[in-house]
């Protein structure tokens, strides 16, 4: 194998085929990107057994080959190297040289054959996304997955269309985020996949950076691929019947509260600095004076009471929550005002942005 390429080109490919590297492999060969010199294109792939990212660059080919390269290694180097033709070359078995005008070195590499096989996606249910619409779904709802392994449904986001809508949804059962598109073109037939939160997570990472203007989503029956700006995403399905979430969310509400999000996380960050021994609790009292109380139990630290200024319709209430799940839907929300609504104290609590009626975040109340 013998080819030159632009480091620009090599440090970009190199980078997004990263993503798909776990440092807790335990397969040599799986911290590796095989790169395959084929015609005029430098071929990258990685993969984790769960994820596989591939992609290719121009090259100037002189001969082709393959090779597996330490990842972590590969990347650091390349992005060290000034701007200016690359010289990849296999020597000496399995050694890859890496020279430019100012400096050389060698990288001891694994063979080729000792790369597991990328899998390839029959033809299955398919559809296109706008990237900004994708991107938003991808952050409003991933990071309320669950991070344990105990109910693995829990880990994955739940991508399923009905029509000309497709709705993403996550929960790790204590909170639940729902997210719902309009396609300017409907499937031929309803799609129904759970895909792991990790795949969604490198999926908006490589989104955020693409210049096209959409995403082709296939869906076969235990796999998924995403092509966006000729990179390749495959990942497994996880397996099993995503919750019915939907009987859970409350369809009336006896307070609904306006409240700035600005405002409103300033206060819980410092409510939570004395509710975290507390299990992160945090009360929510309203009043028709216009006026949200939030406070927390004494504890070993202390304890805090803050008011903030709220639009109020409907009764006086309160309800015990989370500090921390309610943090996190103000980060990732996106508009200045959210919609609190609110039930009994038993009955969860439903967030959403004061100008969007595509998404919803609910919350299970904690013992007042």
């Amino acid at each position: 194998m013998k080819l030159f390429c632009s480091q620009r080109d090599l440090d970009y490919a190199v980078s997004i085929v990263n993503k798909a590297i776990n440092p807790n492999n335990t397969l040599p060969v799986l911290n590796n990107i095989l790169i395959k010199a084929e015609g005029k294109k430098l071929f990258f792939s990685s993969t984790n057994l769960e994820v596989a990212i591939s992609c290719s660059i121009d090259a100037d080919v002189r001969a082709e080959g393959a090779i597996t390269v330490p990842a972590k290694l590969l990347s650091s180097y390349v992005s060290l190297l000034t701007d200016e033709k690359v010289e990849l070359s296999l020597i000496e078995g399995n050694t890859l040289a890496v020279n430019s005008t100012s400096s050389s070195t060698k990288i001891k590499c694994i063979s080729a054959d000792e790369f597991p096989l990328i899998p390839k996606v029959d033809k299955g249910q398919q559809l296109s996304i706008g990237i900004e619409k994708l991107y938003e779904s991808l952050t409003e709802t991933v990071f309320a997955a669950s991070s344990s392994t105990t109910r693995p449904i829990l880990s994955g986001v739940l991508m399923y269309s009905k029509g000309s809508e497709v709705k993403f949804v996550s929960t790790d059962s204590y909170r639940l985020a729902e997210k719902t598109i309009k396609l300017e073109k409907a499937p031929s037939e309803d799609l129904y996949a759970v895909v792991p939160s990790r795949t969604m997570t490198e999926l908006s990472k490589i989104i955020s950076k693409a210049d096209s203007k959409e995403v082709k989503i296939n869906v076969s029956k235990n796999q998924i691929l995403f092509t966006v700006d000729g990179i390749e995403l495959i990942s497994r399905l996880i397996e099993g019947k995503f919750p019915d979430y939907e009987k859970i969310i409350p369809k009336e509400n006896k307070t609904r509260v306006e409240v700035s999000v600005e405002d409103l996380s300033l206060i819980l960050k410092r409510v939570s600095l004395f509710a975290r021994e507390n299990n992160n609790s945090v009360k929510l009292s309203v009043t028709n004076d216009g006026k949200m109380v939030i406070s927390s139990e004494e504890t070993k630290v202390g304890e805090e009471k803050a008011e903030v200024l709220v639009k109020i319709t409907g009764e006086n209430n309160k309800i015990s929550l989370n500090s921390q799940y309610l943090l996190d839907v103000l980060t990732y929300i996106g508009d200045d005002k959210v919609v609190l609504e609110m039930n009994e104290k038993t009955s969860p609590a439903v967030i959403k942005p004061l100008k969007e009626e595509d998404y919803i975040y609910i919350i299970m109340p904690l013992k007042v």
